[in-house]
C-alpha cells in the first residue's frame, strides 16, 4: 500500500512573522512535522508544497523529501488546504508516475505529535475501514450554542467534567484519507474515525501563546527522584523531594522508592505524584534504562563512586543531595544545604543558600514578637527515632502540673506513635497533640518558642522568626552547622543525653530573657531563607 504524506507550509504568516522555519527548541518548526513523517514506517513518500524559498532550501535538505512549488492562487489566506493537497498529490503521482493509496496531511504547526502516535494511527486506519480518520482531542466541557439574541446549552445534565460525554475537537495533527476521498473541496469520506492524541499533541500553533506553550512543553526534562524515609532515618529526604517536585510543574517528575520502606512510600502516594517502586540497586538501574531520564536526583544520604558511574549511564544529569561520599566527584552536582562547604569542588552547592522551603513557608509572614510566651510549638520530625517528643512532653507535664498558662502544641508525623509513648492531650496541663498535620505553618506561627530537631525543620522555624531550643537526632545531624546561636537557635547537642530537669532549666531560662528571644529573632530572620528552591532547581536543571 503506497501512502503519501503532504505538508503544506507558506511562508507568509501574520501572527507569529516567519512562523515555520523560526527556531523552537534549537530547530525549524517545520522541523518536527518532516520528522514525523520520515520516521513513520508506513509511509511511501513525503512532499512539501510551498511557497517560500527558504523552507523549500530547508525541505531540500532531507534526502526523501519532495517539494513541490505553489502556485500563488494556492497560497492566499483565503484559500482552504484541501485544493493545496489535492493539488500536490496529484502533481507528485503524474511526476513519479504513481498512484497512492493512501494521503496524510500533516501540519508544521504541531511540532508535539510523536512519530510513534503517527504510526498508531495508521496502523488503526489500515485495520479499520474507516474512509478518513481525524486527529482529535477529547475535552468535555458544559458548551452552550448561540441561537441569534440567546444562548442555550449544548448538554442535557450539569455534570462534573469527567462525566460529561465526549466531546473531540479536530487538531491539526494529522488528517488521514484514502485518495478517491480528496478532492479540490473536500478530504473527507464517508466513514470517519477519531484518533484521540493528548493534549500536549493536540497544540496547534496560532499564536505566541501556543508557541510558548509548545516551546515549554519541548523544554521539559524527565526527572527521577530517588529517596526513602524509614523509622530510623526519618522523612526529610522524602519531603525534600516532594518541596523540589512541586517546584517542578513544568517538567515530567517520577518518583522512586524501595519497596522495603513503606511509610516513604506512602508519603508519595498521597502526594498523587507518579511512583515507581523497587526492590534493589539492580531493579532502579533497570527501571532508568526502559525510563530514559534526563535527570536522576539522588536524595540518599553517602553515595559511593560506582553507584553513580552506573547511573550516569542511563541519565543525562544526575545530582546528589545532602551526600558526603565518594559518589560526589563523579556526580553532575551535589546540593548539601545542611553542610557547609567543606572543599573547593566548584560542582558541590553547600549551605544555607541552597534550602528548600515548603510552599506554606515560602507564602507565610513571621509571627511578632512577644514579649510574654504563651505558646511552645513542639517537633522533632516525621519519625523521631530518638524520641525527643517524649522527653519534652514529660517537661511539660512537670511545668503545667500547676495550672500553667502556657500551652504545648505538639505535631508529630505519620511514623510516630503517641499511643505507644503514653503521650496524650490534657485540658488540664494544655497539651495538645497533632498527628501528620498538612500545614505545619499554621501552628509554628503561632508559636513564641519552638523545640525541634536539628533537620530541616530549623529552617522553617527560622522563616518565621521563633526562637528555638534545639536537640539533634544523631551524630551525623549535629553536623548541620546551620543550627547555632549566631542564626538564633540554641543547640543543646546531641538528645539523647538531655535530661528532662536540663531541659526544663533551659526552657525557663529562655522565657524569663525577651531580649535574649528578641535577637534571637533577629538572627534568624537576617537569613535569606525563600530563594534556595529557586536556586536548586537551577542547579538540577543544569541552568546554574
Amino acid at each position: 500500500m503506497k501512502v503519501l504524506a503532504v505538508i503544506p507550509v507558506r511562508g507568509g504568516s501574520k501572527g507569529i512573522p516567519r512562523k515555520n522555519m523560526r527556531l523552537m527548541h534549537g530547530n525549524p518548526l517545520i522541523y518536527y512535522c518532516l520528522k514525523n513523517a520520515l520516521g513513520c514506517k508506513n509511509i511511501t513518500d513525503v512532499v512539501v508544497t510551498t511557497d517560500d524559498e527558504e523552507i523549500k532550501d530547508y525541505a531540500l535538505s532531507f534526502d526523501d523529501v519532495i517539494v513541490i512549488d505553489r502556485e500563488p492562487w494556492l497560497s492566499k489566506d483565503s484559500v482552504p488546504i484541501d485544493p493545496v493537497v489535492y493539488d500536490a498529490f496529484i502533481k507528485i503521482e503524474k511526476e513519479k508516475d504513481t498512484v497512492y493509496d493512501v494521503i496524510i496531511t500533516l501540519q508544521a504547526t504541531s511540532p508535539l505529535l510523536k512519530t510513534d502516535t503517527l504510526q498508531a494511527a495508521l496502523d488503526l486506519f489500515f485495520d479499520s475501514g474507516f474512509d478518513t480518520l481525524i486527529s482529535a482531542y477529547n475535552s468535555p466541557h458544559l458548551a452552550w450554542g448561540d441561537c441569534g439574541d440567546t444562548v442555550h446549552p449544548l448538554y442535557k445534565k450539569r455534570l462534573n467534567r469527567q462525566y460529561l460525554p465526549n466531546h473531540f475537537l479536530e487538531t491539526g495533527a494529522f488528517l488521514i484519507s484514502k485518495r478517491d476521498c480528496i478532492s479540490e473541496y473536500s478530504r473527507i469520506g464517508d466513514t470517519v474515525g477519531v484518533y484521540e492524541i493528548s493534549a500536549d499533541e493536540a497544540v496547534d500553533i496560532d499564536d505566541t501563546i501556543h508557541w510558548i506553550q509548545c516551546e515549554t512543553i519541548l523544554n521539559r526534562k524527565k526527572t527521577v527522584f530517588r529517596a526513602d524515609a524509614h523509622q530510623s532515618f526519618g522523612m526529610g529526604h522524602i519531603y525534600n523531594c516532594l518541596t523540589l517536585a512541586y517546584s517542578m510543574i513544568e517538567h515530567e517528575v517520577m518518583f522512586v522508592c524501595d519497596e522495603r520502606f513503606p511509610i516513604g512510600i506512602e508519603k508519595v502516594k498521597s502526594s498523587h505524584f507518579p511512583l515507581t517502586i523497587i526492590q534493589s540497586d539492580n531493579d532502579f538501574f533497570h527501571f532508568l534504562d526502559q525510563y530514559r531520564p534526563d535527570i536522576v536526583v539522588i536524595d540518599q544520604l553517602d553515595t559511593e563512586a560506582e553507584y553513580i558511574k552506573k547511573l550516569k549511564l542511563l541519565a543525562n544529569r544526575v545530582v546528589t543531595i545532602e551526600d558526603l561520599g565518594s559518589g560526589i566527584l563523579h556526580a553532575d552536582a551535589v546540593i548539601n544545604a545542611l553542610y557547609e562547604p567543606r572543599h573547593q569542588l566548584t560542582h558541590v552547592y553547600s549551605g544555607k543558600d541552597y534550602i528548600c522551603l515548603r510552599d506554606e513557608f515560602l507564602i507565610e509572614s513571621p509571627k511578632p514578637f512577644s514579649p510574654e510566651v504563651k505558646n511552645v510549638f513542639v517537633m522533632f520530625g516525621g519519625t523521631d527515632p530518638s524520641n525527643l517528643t517524649k522527653k519534652v512532653y514529660e517537661m511539660a507535664l512537670a511545668l503545667n502540673k500547676n495550672d500553667s498558662l502556657v500551652t504545648f502544641t505538639f505535631a508529630a508525623g505519620m511514623a510516630y506513635d503517641y499511643a505507644a509513648n503514653n503521650i496524650k492531650e490534657s485540658e488540664r496541663s494544655k497539651i495538645l497533640i497533632f498527628h501528620d498535620v498538612k500545614r505545619l505553618s499554621r501552628y509554628m506561627r503561632q508559636a513564641d518558642i519552638a523545640f525541634i530537631s536539628q533537620g530541616r525543620s530549623a529552617f522553617e522555624i527560622a522563616s518565621l522568626g521563633i526562637p528555638a531550643i534545639v536537640m539533634s537526632q544523631n551524630e551525623r545531624e549535629k553536623q548541620h552547622t546551620f543550627v547555632q546561636m549566631e542564626n538564633g537557635f540554641l543547640n543543646l547537642g546531641l538528645g539523647a543525653s538531655i535530661s528532662v530537669e536540663t531541659l526544663l532549666r533551659t526552657y525557663t531560662w529562655l522565657v524569663q530573657s525577651p531580649q535574649i528571644r528578641s535577637e534571637m529573632r533577629k538572627l534568624q530572620l537576617q537569613n535569606d531563607l525563600k530563594s534556595g528552591v529557586g536556586r536548586v532547581k537551577k542547579i538540577i536543571l543544569g541552568e546554574s
